[in-house]
């Protein structure tokens, strides 16, 4: 009989830990789980010899109650309850997921057009910008290439132009330029560039100088490339715009000298036809004799009448009618 109870209590306490024992991540916690459970039975059911009376052991299976007082649900049962949570609370997730990656693709599409806009509208003001700051008559274009197999171009038959006659102090007379903060400031602003060829960018900068009416700092740029660098495919463009900054600054006799230079000293640069058609506009504003000017208008014409432009022998034509030449 005492067996039987012993048997009984130890099924009782085996099926009692087993069931916690569904909460245990390991076989290895249950298992020793479940072995200090039946040490603890052996020692209250045989604490003596084999005729000791029989005690009820003191460990009792653990009972937990809900709410109400009723017996709490299985270990499986609250497992997939909180399952259940879990799906319930991840599908929530992934729908706030979803609606943020919708948010983030709309954003990056308006983002995306509002981008070409702006790079559409800063290409259309750089597009002003670059046309404002282009040099007339091309000037800041390389000059064109000769075919191999062309014959190069004579050179010009030597000048019947008379050299101008040099400048005294007045009115011509070269100033320094001012200290002026004010005028500082504007130079300032104005870029220079920097790249690895130099007298580009003093070519650059003195027309950038010239466009902002700083005659005095342009005609500097102007007279670093032509003396630095002569041999250099800016030096015809430098020396023309040297001539057209003193035309501009009011002096025409040193404007006068400077084109006469440029057509002598690099007749086959990309601005000697230019220099010999303001030389006569400089001679006008001098007050020469017309026949001076129509020399010039017969000398351009003659030396680089198959290289001037349709635009060029129209001002010619109309330079000849004012001046009244044969």
């Amino acid at each position: 009989m005492r067996m039987q109870r012993v048997s009984w209590v130890v099924m009782a306490v085996a099926l009692c830990g087993a069931a916690p024992a569904f909460a245990q991540t390991g076989v290895e916690g249950r298992v020793s789980r479940l072995e200090s459970e039946m040490r603890a039975v052996q020692r209250k059911v045989f604490p003596g010899s084999g005729g000791a009376p029989y005690v009820e052991p003191q460990i009792q299976p653990q009972q937990t109650t809900g709410p109400d007082g009723l017996p709490a649900s299985s270990p499986v049962a609250d497992l997939s309850t909180r399952v259940n949570t879990l799906e319930t609370r991840l599908s929530s997730l992934t729908g706030q997921i979803e609606t943020t990656e919708h948010r983030v693709q709309v954003l990056e599409s308006d983002f995306a057009a509002y981008k070409r806009a702006t790079d559409a509208r800063l290409a259309a003001l750089e597009g002003g910008s670059r046309q404002q700051t282009t040099p007339p008559d091309g000037d800041l274009a390389p000059p064109p290439t000769r075919p191999r197999d062309t014959a190069p171009a004579p050179k010009p038959a030597p000048s019947k132009i008379t050299p101008p006659a040099k400048p005294g102090s007045k009115p011509d007379a070269v100033q320094p330029p001012t200290t002026d903060p004010t005028r500082q400031k504007k130079i300032a602003a104005v870029d220079h560039p920097q790249t690895d060829d130099p007298a580009e960018d003093a070519y650059i900068y003195g027309y950038r100088l010239w466009q902002a009416k700083l005659y005095p700092e342009a005609e500097a740029q102007f007279k670093t490339v032509t003396t630095t660098y002569p041999k250099h495919k800016r030096a015809s463009f430098a020396q023309n715009l040297l001539g057209r900054s003193y035309l501009d600054d009011k002096k025409p006799s040193l404007a006068s000298l400077a084109f006469y230079d440029n057509y002598k000293k690099w007749p086959d640069g990309e601005r000697a036809p230019e220099s010999l058609y303001y030389l006569a506009q400089a001679l006008g504003e001098l007050g020469k004799p017309a026949a001076d000017i129509c020399k010039v208008y017969r000398e351009l014409s003659d030396v680089y009448g198959a290289k001037i432009s349709d635009a060029m022998k129209a001002d010619i034509a109309k330079g000849r009618a004012a001046s009244k030449c044969a």
